[in-house]
C-alpha cells in the first residue's frame, strides 16, 4: 500500500515482486499395505529406513510379504514410504488391570505378551506416587526396561496423572484410571495378546475387505497422508479387487504397481493382463512379470521367490533421484538389486509377445544381470493407442499436476483480472522453464517444449462472474526409446580417382 507522506523528505516503499516460487513435489514416496505381527493399525506409519520398519512393525516375517517388499524397496534405492498394517478381526490386544489402573497395549498382537509392567511406590512423604516401567522379558537374561515413568499419580487433577502421562508418552501401552486405588508393587506381565489369522493377499476375506476404499480403514488410511506417489500391495493379484484400487490411485495422482500371479507363465499372459485392469484407470497402473528369486535372511539367505512390486518401487525412486521422473524406470540402468534370478526366464521373442500387451517384463541378461525391461502402463497395449502409453509420460503429468495444484493455492481469492493472470504466467512459466533446462521436455526451445496460457481467452467474462480463472499448461513429454533400429549399409569401393 502507498506510503503516507507527512513531511518533506525521502520515503522508502517495498513493492512485492509477485513471485510465488513453485517447488516440485516428491515423486517416489511409496505406500505398502499388508499383514504384520505388530504395529499401528489406525494410521499409515512413515518409514524412512528398514530399521524404522523393524522398530515399528517387527521386521521380516516369513508369514507375510509386507516386510520383504519394504526391505526390497530400500535395497533398490527407496528413501521414504508409508506402511499400513492389516489385522484379522479375531486378533486380540494384550491388557492388564492393577487395582484401579487398566493398562492396554497400543495395538493387537501377541508381541505385547513379552512385556511386563513394573510398579514401585515412592517412599514417604510421596507414598501416594509411584514409578511405572514397561519391561521387555522381565526376569530373563534379555530383560530390558523399554520405558519408565516417574512420580505418577492416580489423581486426574495432578500434573503427573498416570492416565495422561502414560497414554501420551508411551509407544507401547495406554493407561486408563477407574478409581483412586493405586497399583501394588511388583512385576505383572501383559496377557491376552493374539495375532489372530494371518492375512494374505487374494484371501477374499479381511485382507481384501481392507483394500476396498470407503470403509474408513485399510487403504483409506492413506487419505490422511500428505503425499504418496506409488502404491504396492505385495502379492495381490485379484482382478476383481484391483480395479477399485486403480481408481483410488488415479484419484490421488499415484501409480499402482501390479504384481503378476505367482504361477503366471508366458502362456497364461500371452493375451495380456485381465481386461478388468486395462480400463480407463489403467493409466495409473503398471503390470510386472515375473516374480523374482532373492535371498531370504530368515532362511539363511537361501533363495525364495518374491513379488516384483517392492523391487520396482525402489527402482522408480532410484531413477527419479539420478535421472528424473521423466526417465523410464527401465533399461540397463534399472538393475534389480538383491534379485539373483527371475522365476520365469524370457527370450527376446517371448518378451516380444508380452510387451505389446502392456506387460512389463523383468529380464536377466549376462552382463547387466536382472533388469526391468518394460515401461508401459496398463493402457499401454498397442491397440488402445493411449496417449498415456508410457509410465514416464504418465508420471511426469502426475508430477506437474500435483506440483501446480499445490503451487497455485495462493491464487484463491485474488482479484481475477490481468494483473493476476500475468503473475500466474510468470510463476508457472518459471517453474516450467526450470524443468526444460533439466531436460524434462522435448524440444530445442521453450516454445517447442511447453506453454503457459492464462489471459482473456482462457478466462472469459462469464468465468470471472462465476469466480473461475482458467490456466492452460501444455508440455511435450519425452517418450522412451523403446525400439532402437540400427541400419547398416555397405559402402561401395571407390571406382575412380
Amino acid at each position: 500500500m502507498p506510503v503516507l507522506t507527512t513531511y518533506p523528505g525521502v520515503y522508502i516503499e517495498e513493492i512485492p515482486s509477485g513471485v510465488h516460487t513453485i517447488t516440485g513435489v516428491a515423486t517416489s514416496i511409496a505406500a505398502f499395505i499388508g499383514w504384520a505381527s505388530k504395529g499401528a493399525t489406525d494410521e499409515a506409519e512413515l518409514i524412512l529406513s528398514f530399521s524404522d520398519y523393524e522398530r515399528e512393525f517387527g521386521g521380516l516375517d516369513s508369514r507375510s510379504l509386507l516386510g520383504y517388499a519394504v526391505f526390497h524397496f530400500f535395497l533398490n534405492g527407496g528413501q521414504r514410504c508409508y506402511a499400513i498394517r492389516l489385522v484379522a478381526s479375531n486378533a486380540d490386544t494384550a491388557a492388564l488391570t492393577l487395582n484401579d489402573l487398566v493398562l492396554r497395549a497400543n495395538n493387537p498382537g501377541k508381541w505385547a505378551n513379552d512385556y511386563s509392567i513394573r510398579i514401585k511406590a515412592r517412599p514417604a512423604p510421596d507414598s501416594d506416587r509411584f514409578q511405572l516401567a514397561v519391561v521387555f522379558k522381565a526376569g530373563t537374561a534379555e530383560e530390558t526396561v523399554a520405558e519408565s515413568f516417574e512420580n505418577l499419580s492416580m489423581s486426574s487433577s495432578d500434573s503427573r496423572f498416570v492416565g495422561s502421562v502414560v497414554t501420551e508418552g508411551s509407544a507401547i501401552i495406554d493407561a486408563r484410571v477407574t478409581g483412586a486405588s493405586k497399583p501394588a508393587d511388583g512385576d505383572t506381565p501383559l496377557a491376552g495378546g493374539a495375532d489372530g489369522n494371518v492375512l494374505g493377499p487374494n484371501d477374499g476375506g479381511d485382507f481384501e475387505a481392507a483394500l476396498v476404499p470407503g470403509n474408513g480403514s485399510g487403504i483409506d488410511l492413506l487419505d490422511h497422508v500428505d503425499l504418496f506417489n506409488i502404491l504396492c500391495i505385495p502379492g495381490e493379484t485379484n482382478e476383481n479387487v484391483l480395479p477399485a484400487i486403480q481408481k483410488y490411485c488415479r484419484d490421488h495422482r499415484a501409480m499402482l504397481l501390479v504384481d503378476s500371479p505367482v504361477d503366471a507363465t508366458l502362456t497364461s499372459l500371452q493375451n495380456g493382463p485381465p481386461t478388468t485392469l486395462t480400463g480407463a484407470d489403467g493409466i495409473n497402473a503398471a503390470f510386472y512379470f515375473p516374480w523374482l528369486n532373492a535371498a531370504d535372511p530368515l532362511l539363511g539367505n537361501r533363495p525364495r521367490i518374491f513379488p516384483p512390486c517392492g523391487f520396482i518401487a525402489g527402482i522408480y525412486a532410484r531413477t527419479d533421484a539420478t535421472r528424473g521422473v521423466w526417465k523410464a524406470p527401465a533399461g540397463t540402468e534399472a538393475s534389480v538389486t538383491g534379485a539373483s534370478a527371475v522365476s520365469v526366464p524370457l527370450s527376446d521373442n517371448q518378451n516380444g509377445v508380452l510387451n505389446p500387451q502392456a506387460i512389463n517384463c523383468i529380464r536377466n541378461f549376462p552382463v547387466f544381470g536382472t533388469v526391468a525391461w518394460g515401461a508401459r502402463t496398463l493402457n499401454g497395449n498397442d491397440q488402445q493407442t493411449s496417449e498415456w502409453k508410457y509410465i514416464p509420460v504418465r508420471r511426469m503429468a502426475l508430477f506437474l499436476e500435483e506440483s501446480l495444484y499445490r503451487g497455485t493455492k495462493w491464487v484463491v481469492f485474488e482479484p481475477n483480472d490481468e494483473p493476476l493472470w500475468s503473475q500466474i504466467r510468470l510463476n508457472l512459466g518459471a517453474f516450467m522453464q526450470d524443468l526444460f533446462r533439466q531436460g524434462a521436455f522435448q524440444g530445442k526451445t521453450p516454445q517447442e517444449a511447453y506453454f503457459v496460457k492464462c489471459d482473456g481467452e482462457t478466462t472469459t467474462q462469464s468465468d470471472i462472474d462465476h469466480g473461475i480463472v482458467n490456466i492452460l499448461v501444455g508440455f511435450a513429454p519425452l517418450k522412451p526409446a523403446e525400439f532402437v533400429i540400427i541400419k547398416i549399409q555397405q559402402i561401395a569401393g571407390q571406382l575412380g580417382t
